[in-house]
Protein backbone atom coordinates (compact mmCIF):
# COMPACT_ATOMS: atom_id res chain seq x y z
CA UNK A 1 0.00 0.00 0.00
CA UNK A 2 2.65 2.21 0.69
CA UNK A 3 4.25 1.54 -2.36
CA UNK A 4 1.07 2.39 -4.24
CA UNK A 5 0.71 5.86 -2.19
CA UNK A 6 4.23 6.47 -3.23
CA UNK A 7 3.43 6.43 -6.57
CA UNK A 8 0.68 8.35 -6.35
CA UNK A 9 2.47 10.89 -5.11
CA UNK A 10 4.51 10.95 -7.82
CA UNK A 11 2.14 11.35 -10.50
CA UNK A 12 0.47 13.95 -8.56
CA UNK A 13 3.94 15.77 -8.60
CA UNK A 14 4.26 15.36 -12.10
CA UNK A 15 0.41 16.79 -12.86
CA UNK A 16 1.42 19.62 -11.10
CA UNK A 17 4.89 20.17 -12.50
CA UNK A 18 2.77 19.68 -15.84
CA UNK A 19 -0.13 22.49 -15.38
CA UNK A 20 2.70 24.74 -13.93
CA UNK A 21 4.70 24.16 -17.26
CA UNK A 22 1.14 24.28 -19.57
CA UNK A 23 0.71 27.84 -18.41
CA UNK A 24 4.67 28.73 -19.34
CA UNK A 25 4.59 27.11 -22.83
CA UNK A 26 1.57 29.02 -23.17
CA UNK A 27 3.21 31.99 -22.51
CA UNK A 28 6.58 31.01 -24.45
CA UNK A 29 4.58 29.87 -27.43
CA UNK A 30 3.14 33.28 -28.43
CA UNK A 31 4.57 33.53 -32.00
CA UNK A 32 5.64 30.23 -31.87
CA UNK A 33 9.05 30.34 -33.41
CA UNK A 34 10.05 33.88 -33.83
CA UNK A 35 13.05 34.34 -32.27
CA UNK A 36 13.03 35.93 -28.51
CA UNK A 37 14.52 39.79 -28.75
CA UNK A 38 16.65 40.42 -26.40
CA UNK A 39 16.33 44.00 -24.39
CA UNK A 40 18.53 46.74 -25.15
CA UNK A 41 20.20 46.45 -21.96
CA UNK A 42 21.06 42.53 -22.59
CA UNK A 43 21.96 43.84 -26.55
CA UNK A 44 24.32 47.01 -24.50
CA UNK A 45 25.92 43.65 -22.85
CA UNK A 46 27.32 41.75 -25.85
CA UNK A 47 29.08 44.66 -27.33
CA UNK A 48 32.13 42.49 -27.37
CA UNK A 49 30.15 40.28 -29.54
CA UNK A 50 30.65 40.61 -33.13
CA UNK A 51 27.62 38.64 -35.09
CA UNK A 52 28.64 36.58 -38.62
CA UNK A 53 25.34 34.91 -38.99
CA UNK A 54 22.49 34.08 -38.10
CA UNK A 55 19.49 31.82 -39.28
CA UNK A 56 16.92 29.17 -38.62
CA UNK A 57 15.65 25.86 -39.03
CA UNK A 58 13.50 22.62 -37.91
CA UNK A 59 14.88 20.36 -35.69
CA UNK A 60 11.93 17.38 -36.10
CA UNK A 61 9.19 19.66 -35.08
CA UNK A 62 11.23 21.92 -32.96
CA UNK A 63 12.07 25.53 -34.41
CA UNK A 64 15.78 26.05 -34.00
CA UNK A 65 17.85 30.23 -33.75
CA UNK A 66 21.70 29.77 -34.54
CA UNK A 67 23.97 32.60 -34.24
CA UNK A 68 27.55 32.38 -35.00
CA UNK A 69 29.66 35.47 -33.63
CA UNK A 70 33.21 36.20 -32.52
CA UNK A 71 34.18 36.80 -28.96
CA UNK A 72 36.33 39.20 -27.66
CA UNK A 73 39.05 36.75 -25.83
CA UNK A 74 38.04 33.10 -28.38
CA UNK A 75 40.20 32.82 -31.14
CA UNK A 76 37.43 30.28 -33.36
CA UNK A 77 33.62 31.63 -34.06
CA UNK A 78 31.24 30.70 -31.24
CA UNK A 79 27.62 28.62 -32.69
CA UNK A 80 25.05 29.27 -30.09
CA UNK A 81 21.81 27.11 -30.54
CA UNK A 82 19.00 28.41 -28.97
CA UNK A 83 15.66 26.39 -29.15
CA UNK A 84 13.38 29.19 -30.26
CA UNK A 85 9.97 28.32 -28.34
CA UNK A 86 11.69 27.52 -24.95
CA UNK A 87 13.00 29.86 -22.22
CA UNK A 88 16.20 28.87 -19.82
CA UNK A 89 13.32 28.20 -16.97
CA UNK A 90 10.70 26.26 -18.95
CA UNK A 91 13.52 23.95 -20.62
CA UNK A 92 14.72 23.53 -16.79
CA UNK A 93 11.18 22.58 -15.97
CA UNK A 94 10.89 20.02 -18.78
CA UNK A 95 14.44 18.03 -17.61
CA UNK A 96 12.77 17.80 -13.83
CA UNK A 97 9.59 15.95 -15.90
CA UNK A 98 11.56 13.85 -18.09
CA UNK A 99 13.68 12.40 -15.27
CA UNK A 100 10.04 11.52 -13.54
CA UNK A 101 8.72 10.22 -16.83
CA UNK A 102 11.62 8.07 -16.92
CA UNK A 103 11.35 6.76 -13.41
CA UNK A 104 7.30 6.29 -14.43
CA UNK A 105 7.43 4.10 -17.87
CA UNK A 106 9.07 0.69 -17.48
CA UNK A 107 11.50 0.30 -19.94
CA UNK A 108 12.46 -2.81 -18.95
CA UNK A 109 9.54 -4.52 -21.04
CA UNK A 110 11.53 -4.52 -23.79
CA UNK A 111 15.07 -5.89 -24.18
CA UNK A 112 17.11 -2.57 -25.12
CA UNK A 113 20.25 -4.17 -26.05
CA UNK A 114 18.43 -6.42 -28.90
CA UNK A 115 19.06 -4.03 -32.46
CA UNK A 116 16.23 -5.37 -33.71
CA UNK A 117 13.75 -4.34 -30.84
CA UNK A 118 14.97 -1.19 -29.55
CA UNK A 119 13.00 0.98 -32.10
CA UNK A 120 9.71 -0.72 -29.85
CA UNK A 121 11.50 1.07 -26.90
CA UNK A 122 11.06 4.48 -28.52
CA UNK A 123 7.11 3.69 -29.70
CA UNK A 124 6.48 2.81 -26.40
CA UNK A 125 8.24 5.78 -24.62
CA UNK A 126 6.46 7.83 -27.32
CA UNK A 127 2.72 6.33 -26.69
CA UNK A 128 3.38 7.06 -22.75
CA UNK A 129 4.53 10.65 -23.25
CA UNK A 130 1.58 11.32 -25.69
CA UNK A 131 -0.83 9.92 -23.30
CA UNK A 132 0.54 12.27 -20.96
CA UNK A 133 0.67 15.22 -22.46
CA UNK A 134 -3.06 14.11 -24.16
CA UNK A 135 -4.12 14.38 -20.25
CA UNK A 136 -2.61 17.27 -18.64
CA UNK A 137 -2.71 19.47 -21.83
CA UNK A 138 -6.31 19.06 -23.36
CA UNK A 139 -6.42 21.87 -25.24
CA UNK A 140 -2.85 22.36 -26.59
CA UNK A 141 -2.85 21.75 -30.09
CA UNK A 142 -1.10 19.53 -32.49
CA UNK A 143 1.82 21.44 -33.26
CA UNK A 144 2.68 22.10 -29.28
CA UNK A 145 1.90 18.51 -28.46
CA UNK A 146 4.34 17.35 -31.17
CA UNK A 147 6.99 19.87 -30.23
CA UNK A 148 6.87 18.62 -26.74
CA UNK A 149 6.84 14.82 -27.39
CA UNK A 150 10.29 15.12 -29.71
CA UNK A 151 11.80 17.56 -27.08
CA UNK A 152 10.96 14.66 -24.23
CA UNK A 153 12.22 12.21 -26.77
CA UNK A 154 15.17 13.32 -27.91
CA UNK A 155 16.32 13.89 -24.56
CA UNK A 156 15.26 10.99 -22.90
CA UNK A 157 16.35 8.09 -25.55
CA UNK A 158 18.45 10.36 -28.48
CA UNK A 159 21.66 11.96 -28.26
CA UNK A 160 19.87 15.24 -26.97
CA UNK A 161 20.88 18.59 -27.79
CA UNK A 162 23.47 16.29 -30.39
CA UNK A 163 20.35 15.86 -32.44
CA UNK A 164 19.58 19.15 -32.89
CA UNK A 165 23.34 19.66 -34.25
CA UNK A 166 22.62 16.48 -36.94
CA UNK A 167 19.66 18.73 -37.95
CA UNK A 168 21.46 21.80 -39.19
CA UNK A 169 21.75 21.21 -43.18
CA UNK A 170 25.13 23.71 -43.08
CA UNK A 171 27.36 21.62 -41.05
CA UNK A 172 29.56 18.61 -42.28
CA UNK A 173 31.27 17.49 -39.31
CA UNK A 174 30.07 17.44 -35.52
CA UNK A 175 33.09 16.31 -33.17
CA UNK A 176 32.82 15.30 -29.25
CA UNK A 177 36.42 15.77 -28.12
CA UNK A 178 35.20 15.07 -24.00
CA UNK A 179 33.18 16.36 -21.61
CA UNK A 180 35.33 19.20 -20.71
CA UNK A 181 34.85 21.08 -23.35
CA UNK A 182 31.88 22.14 -26.20
CA UNK A 183 31.00 19.90 -28.91
CA UNK A 184 32.89 21.42 -32.24
CA UNK A 185 30.56 21.67 -35.61
CA UNK A 186 32.22 22.17 -39.20
CA UNK A 187 30.42 24.70 -40.95
CA UNK A 188 29.78 24.47 -44.80
CA UNK A 189 30.94 28.62 -44.60
CA UNK A 190 32.27 28.87 -41.79
CA UNK A 191 34.71 25.92 -40.78
CA UNK A 192 35.08 25.16 -37.53
CA UNK A 193 33.44 26.72 -34.63
CA UNK A 194 32.93 26.01 -31.02
CA UNK A 195 29.08 25.64 -29.91
CA UNK A 196 27.15 26.27 -26.74
CA UNK A 197 26.45 22.48 -25.97
CA UNK A 198 27.92 20.57 -23.82
CA UNK A 199 28.31 16.59 -23.28
CA UNK A 200 27.69 16.14 -19.62
CA UNK A 201 29.92 13.45 -18.29
CA UNK A 202 32.27 10.35 -20.09
CA UNK A 203 29.77 7.53 -19.73
CA UNK A 204 27.19 9.93 -21.85
CA UNK A 205 29.40 10.13 -24.76
CA UNK A 206 30.37 6.87 -23.96
CA UNK A 207 26.13 5.74 -23.67
CA UNK A 208 25.61 7.76 -27.26
CA UNK A 209 28.85 5.75 -29.37
CA UNK A 210 26.91 2.05 -27.87
CA UNK A 211 23.58 3.65 -28.64
CA UNK A 212 25.41 4.16 -32.02
CA UNK A 213 26.76 0.99 -32.39
CA UNK A 214 23.81 -0.67 -31.21
CA UNK A 215 21.84 0.47 -34.19
CA UNK A 216 24.12 -0.73 -36.84
CA UNK A 217 25.25 -3.96 -35.06
CA UNK A 218 28.63 -2.72 -34.13
CA UNK A 219 29.82 -2.71 -30.45
CA UNK A 220 32.06 -0.48 -28.40
CA UNK A 221 33.72 -1.77 -25.04
CA UNK A 222 37.17 -1.07 -23.54
CA UNK A 223 38.39 -4.45 -25.06
CA UNK A 224 37.16 -2.69 -28.71
CA UNK A 225 37.81 0.74 -27.84
CA UNK A 226 37.57 1.99 -31.62
CA UNK A 227 33.87 2.20 -33.70
CA UNK A 228 33.78 3.01 -37.30
CA UNK A 229 30.44 2.71 -38.69
CA UNK A 230 28.27 3.62 -41.40
CA UNK A 231 24.75 4.77 -40.48
CA UNK A 232 21.34 3.73 -42.21
CA UNK A 233 21.23 7.65 -42.89
CA UNK A 234 24.49 8.05 -45.03
CA UNK A 235 26.25 9.24 -42.04
CA UNK A 236 29.62 7.73 -40.78
CA UNK A 237 30.84 7.85 -37.52
CA UNK A 238 33.57 6.96 -35.34
CA UNK A 239 33.92 6.71 -31.98
CA UNK A 240 37.05 6.39 -29.59
CA UNK A 241 36.80 5.32 -25.70
CA UNK A 242 39.42 6.60 -23.22
CA UNK A 243 42.16 5.88 -22.56
CA UNK A 244 43.10 5.27 -26.50
CA UNK A 245 42.07 8.95 -27.11
CA UNK A 246 43.77 10.04 -23.34
CA UNK A 247 41.62 13.41 -22.81
CA UNK A 248 38.19 11.78 -23.16
CA UNK A 249 35.76 9.39 -25.08
CA UNK A 250 35.06 11.33 -28.49
CA UNK A 251 32.23 11.01 -31.16
CA UNK A 252 33.20 12.04 -34.71
CA UNK A 253 30.17 12.23 -37.03
CA UNK A 254 30.60 13.12 -40.76
CA UNK A 255 27.23 13.86 -41.87
CA UNK A 256 25.92 13.11 -45.43
CA UNK A 257 25.19 15.70 -47.41
CA UNK A 258 21.34 16.50 -47.91
CA UNK A 259 21.56 17.47 -51.17
CA UNK A 260 24.23 15.68 -54.16
CA UNK A 261 26.69 18.53 -56.13
CA UNK A 262 25.69 18.83 -59.83
CA UNK A 263 27.98 20.48 -62.35
CA UNK A 264 25.54 23.50 -61.95
CA UNK A 265 26.49 24.11 -58.51
CA UNK A 266 30.49 23.82 -58.93
CA UNK A 267 30.09 25.92 -62.38
CA UNK A 268 27.99 28.70 -60.37
CA UNK A 269 30.14 28.58 -56.80
CA UNK A 270 33.27 28.55 -59.13
CA UNK A 271 34.72 25.24 -58.19
CA UNK A 272 35.33 24.71 -61.89
CA UNK A 273 35.54 26.82 -65.01
CA UNK A 274 32.89 25.88 -67.52
CA UNK A 275 35.46 25.26 -70.70
CA UNK A 276 37.35 22.33 -68.32
CA UNK A 277 33.52 21.02 -67.66
CA UNK A 278 32.76 20.76 -71.51
CA UNK A 279 36.14 19.06 -71.95
CA UNK A 280 35.52 16.53 -69.13
CA UNK A 281 31.85 16.33 -70.17
CA UNK A 282 33.07 15.22 -73.86
CA UNK A 283 35.58 12.65 -72.25
CA UNK A 284 32.79 11.20 -69.97
CA UNK A 285 30.61 11.31 -73.27
CA UNK A 286 33.00 8.86 -74.90
CA UNK A 287 33.57 6.72 -71.99
CA UNK A 288 37.39 7.50 -71.37
CA UNK A 289 38.03 6.90 -67.90
CA UNK A 290 39.27 9.04 -65.42
CA UNK A 291 40.91 9.70 -61.97
CA UNK A 292 39.95 12.09 -59.44
CA UNK A 293 42.82 13.07 -57.13
CA UNK A 294 42.99 15.88 -54.16
CA UNK A 295 44.02 15.57 -50.44
CA UNK A 296 41.78 15.42 -47.69
CA UNK A 297 38.43 17.37 -48.25
CA UNK A 298 39.42 18.69 -51.62
CA UNK A 299 35.62 17.56 -52.84
CA UNK A 300 36.79 13.85 -54.96
CA UNK A 301 33.91 12.47 -54.11
CA UNK A 302 32.00 15.69 -54.91
CA UNK A 303 33.55 15.54 -58.22
CA UNK A 304 32.82 11.93 -58.94
CA UNK A 305 28.87 12.74 -58.45
CA UNK A 306 29.46 15.28 -61.14
CA UNK A 307 31.11 13.38 -63.63
CA UNK A 308 28.20 11.06 -62.88
CA UNK A 309 25.95 13.79 -64.11
CA UNK A 310 27.04 13.25 -67.42
CA UNK A 311 26.35 9.47 -67.38
CA UNK A 312 24.27 8.50 -70.42
CA UNK A 313 20.56 6.80 -69.67
CA UNK A 314 21.18 3.62 -71.35
CA UNK A 315 24.42 1.77 -69.69
CA UNK A 316 24.79 0.14 -66.57
CA UNK A 317 26.52 1.50 -63.67
CA UNK A 318 27.94 0.13 -60.69
CA UNK A 319 29.08 2.28 -57.80
CA UNK A 320 31.57 0.92 -54.96
CA UNK A 321 32.33 2.68 -51.57
CA UNK A 322 33.11 2.08 -48.01
CA UNK A 323 29.93 4.69 -47.51
CA UNK A 324 26.89 5.76 -49.66
CA UNK A 325 27.76 8.94 -50.74
CA UNK A 326 27.35 8.37 -54.90
CA UNK A 327 23.81 9.92 -55.78
CA UNK A 328 22.87 9.32 -59.38
CA UNK A 329 19.82 10.08 -61.05
CA UNK A 330 16.52 7.88 -60.38
CA UNK A 331 15.98 6.42 -63.77
CA UNK A 332 19.47 5.11 -64.38
CA UNK A 333 20.26 1.68 -64.27
CA UNK A 334 22.47 1.59 -61.31
CA UNK A 335 23.68 -0.61 -58.80
CA UNK A 336 24.98 1.21 -55.31
CA UNK A 337 27.17 -1.36 -53.30
CA UNK A 338 28.85 -0.91 -50.19
CA UNK A 339 32.08 -2.65 -48.38
CA UNK A 340 30.79 -4.09 -45.23
CA UNK A 341 33.53 -4.06 -42.04
CA UNK A 342 34.44 -7.70 -40.35
CA UNK A 343 31.73 -8.48 -36.75
CA UNK A 344 33.84 -8.48 -33.75
CA UNK A 345 34.76 -12.29 -34.53
CA UNK A 346 36.48 -10.92 -37.70
CA UNK A 347 34.10 -12.33 -40.00
CA UNK A 348 32.00 -11.50 -42.53
CA UNK A 349 34.11 -8.36 -44.30
CA UNK A 350 33.81 -7.84 -47.42
CA UNK A 351 36.04 -5.16 -49.02
CA UNK A 352 36.09 -2.79 -51.87
CA UNK A 353 38.44 -5.85 -53.86
CA UNK A 354 35.65 -7.91 -53.22
CA UNK A 355 33.18 -6.17 -54.39
CA UNK A 356 35.09 -5.11 -57.38
CA UNK A 357 36.34 -8.31 -58.94
CA UNK A 358 32.31 -9.15 -58.55
CA UNK A 359 31.76 -6.37 -60.24
CA UNK A 360 33.26 -7.51 -63.46
CA UNK A 361 30.90 -10.77 -63.32
CA UNK A 362 27.70 -8.24 -63.65
CA UNK A 363 28.41 -6.55 -67.29
CA UNK A 364 28.56 -2.87 -65.61
CA UNK A 365 29.55 -0.21 -68.77
CA UNK A 366 30.78 2.28 -65.68
CA UNK A 367 32.63 1.41 -62.87
CA UNK A 368 32.98 3.86 -60.10
CA UNK A 369 35.03 3.08 -56.89
CA UNK A 370 35.22 5.59 -53.75
CA UNK A 371 39.09 4.96 -53.49
CA UNK A 372 42.34 3.43 -54.63
CA UNK A 373 43.99 2.45 -51.69
CA UNK A 374 46.03 -1.06 -52.10
CA UNK A 375 48.00 -2.73 -54.99
CA UNK A 376 45.26 -5.41 -55.56
CA UNK A 377 42.80 -2.81 -55.93
CA UNK A 378 44.37 -0.89 -58.66
CA UNK A 379 45.43 -4.27 -60.55
CA UNK A 380 41.70 -4.90 -60.83
CA UNK A 381 40.41 -1.38 -61.26
CA UNK A 382 43.50 -1.49 -64.66
CA UNK A 383 42.14 -4.73 -65.62
CA UNK A 384 38.90 -3.19 -65.89
CA UNK A 385 39.56 -0.86 -67.82
CA UNK A 386 41.42 -2.93 -70.27
CA UNK A 387 38.66 -5.49 -70.52
CA UNK A 388 36.60 -2.42 -72.09
CA UNK A 389 35.13 -1.01 -69.20
CA UNK A 390 34.91 2.78 -67.33
CA UNK A 391 36.17 2.94 -64.71
CA UNK A 392 35.96 6.70 -62.36
CA UNK A 393 37.95 6.38 -59.04
CA UNK A 394 39.39 8.89 -56.44
CA UNK A 395 42.86 8.67 -54.47
CA UNK A 396 45.19 10.59 -52.30
CA UNK A 397 47.19 13.04 -54.02
CA UNK A 398 47.86 16.81 -54.20
CA UNK A 399 49.07 17.50 -57.88
CA UNK A 400 49.39 15.55 -61.05
CA UNK A 401 53.17 14.80 -60.45
CA UNK A 402 52.02 13.36 -56.65
CA UNK A 403 48.96 11.00 -58.59
CA UNK A 404 51.58 9.18 -61.04
CA UNK A 405 54.22 9.05 -57.89
CA UNK A 406 51.38 7.33 -55.74
CA UNK A 407 50.08 5.40 -58.30
CA UNK A 408 53.77 3.88 -59.30
CA UNK A 409 55.67 3.89 -55.68
CA UNK A 410 54.63 1.82 -52.77
CA UNK A 411 52.01 0.69 -51.15
CA UNK A 412 49.96 0.55 -54.85
CA UNK A 413 53.08 -0.16 -57.44
CA UNK A 414 51.39 0.03 -60.84
CA UNK A 415 53.80 -0.37 -63.51
CA UNK A 416 53.97 3.30 -65.96
CA UNK A 417 53.30 1.86 -69.02
CA UNK A 418 49.56 1.28 -67.80
CA UNK A 419 49.13 4.00 -66.41
CA UNK A 420 48.14 5.31 -70.15
CA UNK A 421 44.80 3.42 -68.97
CA UNK A 422 43.34 6.41 -67.32
CA UNK A 423 42.55 9.18 -70.18
CA UNK A 424 42.17 11.96 -67.58
CA UNK A 425 42.85 12.93 -64.23
CA UNK A 426 40.93 15.54 -62.18
CA UNK A 427 42.78 17.11 -58.99
CA UNK A 428 41.05 18.80 -56.50
CA UNK A 429 42.77 21.32 -54.41
CA UNK A 430 41.23 23.26 -50.63
CA UNK A 431 42.84 26.27 -50.08
CA UNK A 432 43.56 26.01 -46.22
CA UNK A 433 43.54 29.79 -45.78
CA UNK A 434 40.24 30.41 -47.09
CA UNK A 435 38.68 27.12 -47.35
CA UNK A 436 37.62 27.09 -50.67
CA UNK A 437 37.53 24.18 -53.06
CA UNK A 438 38.64 24.63 -56.64
CA UNK A 439 39.53 22.26 -59.69
CA UNK A 440 43.03 22.54 -59.47
CA UNK A 441 44.42 20.78 -62.87
CA UNK A 442 43.45 19.20 -65.48
CA UNK A 443 45.72 16.54 -67.38
CA UNK A 444 45.71 13.89 -69.37
CA UNK A 445 48.58 10.46 -69.42
CA UNK A 446 50.73 10.09 -72.44
CA UNK A 447 51.46 7.10 -74.06
CA UNK A 448 54.66 6.42 -72.09
CA UNK A 449 52.61 6.96 -68.98
CA UNK A 450 54.11 10.53 -68.56
CA UNK A 451 51.17 13.44 -67.38
CA UNK A 452 50.42 16.41 -69.18
CA UNK A 453 48.94 19.33 -67.58
CA UNK A 454 46.26 20.57 -69.81
CA UNK A 455 44.74 23.51 -67.65
CA UNK A 456 45.38 24.58 -63.91
CA UNK A 457 44.00 26.79 -61.62
CA UNK A 458 45.84 30.05 -61.15
CA UNK A 459 45.01 30.17 -57.30
CA UNK A 460 46.06 34.38 -57.06
CA UNK A 461 43.53 35.47 -59.55
CA UNK A 462 40.83 32.14 -58.92
CA UNK A 463 41.17 31.48 -63.12
CA UNK A 464 41.59 28.45 -64.95
CA UNK A 465 44.31 28.61 -67.27
CA UNK A 466 45.06 26.49 -70.51
CA UNK A 467 48.77 25.22 -69.89
CA UNK A 468 49.33 22.72 -72.91
CA UNK A 469 47.84 21.41 -76.02
CA UNK A 470 46.51 17.82 -75.93
CA UNK A 471 48.76 15.20 -77.33
CA UNK A 472 46.63 12.33 -76.18
CA UNK A 473 43.03 12.95 -75.35
CA UNK A 474 41.99 14.70 -78.33
CA UNK A 475 44.08 12.15 -80.21
CA UNK A 476 42.06 9.21 -78.32
CA UNK A 477 38.90 10.83 -78.91
CA UNK A 478 39.33 10.81 -82.69
CA UNK A 479 41.13 7.68 -83.07
CA UNK A 480 37.94 5.73 -81.28
CA UNK A 481 35.01 7.71 -82.08
CA UNK A 482 35.28 8.89 -85.94
CA UNK A 483 35.03 12.40 -85.22
CA UNK A 484 37.01 14.80 -86.21
CA UNK A 485 38.88 18.26 -84.41
CA UNK A 486 36.34 20.29 -85.77
CA UNK A 487 32.97 18.45 -85.01
CA UNK A 488 35.27 18.30 -81.29
CA UNK A 489 35.32 22.16 -80.96
CA UNK A 490 31.61 22.03 -82.09
CA UNK A 491 30.42 19.59 -79.44
CA UNK A 492 32.31 21.70 -76.79
CA UNK A 493 30.52 24.91 -78.11
CA UNK A 494 27.63 22.37 -77.85
CA UNK A 495 28.06 21.58 -74.13
CA UNK A 496 29.30 24.86 -73.08
CA UNK A 497 25.43 26.46 -74.12
CA UNK A 498 24.15 23.53 -72.64
CA UNK A 499 25.90 24.17 -69.15
CA UNK A 500 24.95 28.07 -69.01
CA UNK A 501 21.19 27.34 -70.00
CA UNK A 502 21.21 24.73 -66.49
CA UNK A 503 23.09 27.37 -64.75
CA UNK A 504 20.25 30.40 -66.21
CA UNK A 505 17.25 28.25 -65.05
CA UNK A 506 19.07 27.29 -61.83
CA UNK A 507 18.57 23.19 -62.97
CA UNK A 508 21.10 21.79 -60.01
CA UNK A 509 19.25 19.11 -58.64
CA UNK A 510 20.75 15.47 -59.71
CA UNK A 511 17.28 14.14 -61.29
CA UNK A 512 16.61 17.78 -63.53
CA UNK A 513 20.56 17.38 -64.67
CA UNK A 514 19.86 13.91 -65.54
CA UNK A 515 16.54 14.35 -67.17
CA UNK A 516 19.01 17.26 -69.09
CA UNK A 517 21.94 15.33 -70.08
CA UNK A 518 19.31 11.85 -70.98
CA UNK A 519 17.91 14.57 -73.21
CA UNK A 520 20.93 15.56 -74.82
CA UNK A 521 21.60 12.04 -75.57
CA UNK A 522 18.67 10.80 -76.62
CA UNK A 523 16.67 14.12 -78.33
CA UNK A 524 19.27 16.15 -78.63
CA UNK A 525 18.06 18.62 -81.45
CA UNK A 526 14.86 19.52 -79.49
CA UNK A 527 17.08 19.90 -76.32
CA UNK A 528 19.43 22.61 -77.97
CA UNK A 529 16.19 24.41 -79.50
CA UNK A 530 14.94 24.62 -76.03
CA UNK A 531 18.25 25.54 -74.81
CA UNK A 532 18.71 28.63 -77.63
CA UNK A 533 15.21 29.81 -76.79
CA UNK A 534 16.33 30.08 -73.33
CA UNK A 535 12.77 27.77 -72.38
CA UNK A 536 12.45 25.44 -69.75
CA UNK A 537 13.46 21.85 -68.96
CA UNK A 538 9.88 21.29 -68.54
CA UNK A 539 9.61 22.58 -72.02
CA UNK A 540 10.86 19.80 -73.92
CA UNK A 541 8.18 17.06 -75.25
Amino acid sequence: MGEIAEKNKNLESIKDKIKRLKKRVSKDNKGSSKVQKKPAVAAQANKDEKIIDTYEYLSNEMPISIKIFKKKGEFVPLYEVSISSITKNTEFILEKIRQELIREVNLGMVDIIDPKRSGKVEEKFRETIEVLIEKYFPDADKKTTGFLVTYLIQKSLGMGNVEILNNDGQLEEIAINSSDEPVWVYHRKHGWLKTNIIVSDEEQTKHYSTMIGRKVGRQITMLEPLMDANLTSGDRVNATLMPISNRGNTITLRKFASKAWTITDFVRLGTIDIGAATLIWEAIQFELSALVAGGTATGKTSMLNVLANFFPPNQRILSIEDTREIRLPTFLHWVPMLTRQPNPEGKGEVSMLDLLVNSLRMRPDRIIVGEIRRKREAEVLFEAIHTGHSVYATVHANDTEETITRLTGPPIEIPQNMLPAISMLIVQHRNRRTGVRRTFQISEIMDDGNPNVLMQMDLQRDKMKTTAKSKSLMRTLELFTGITKNELKRHLVEKEKVLKWLIKNNINTVNEVGTAMAQYYTNKDDLMKTVNANKKLGDLK
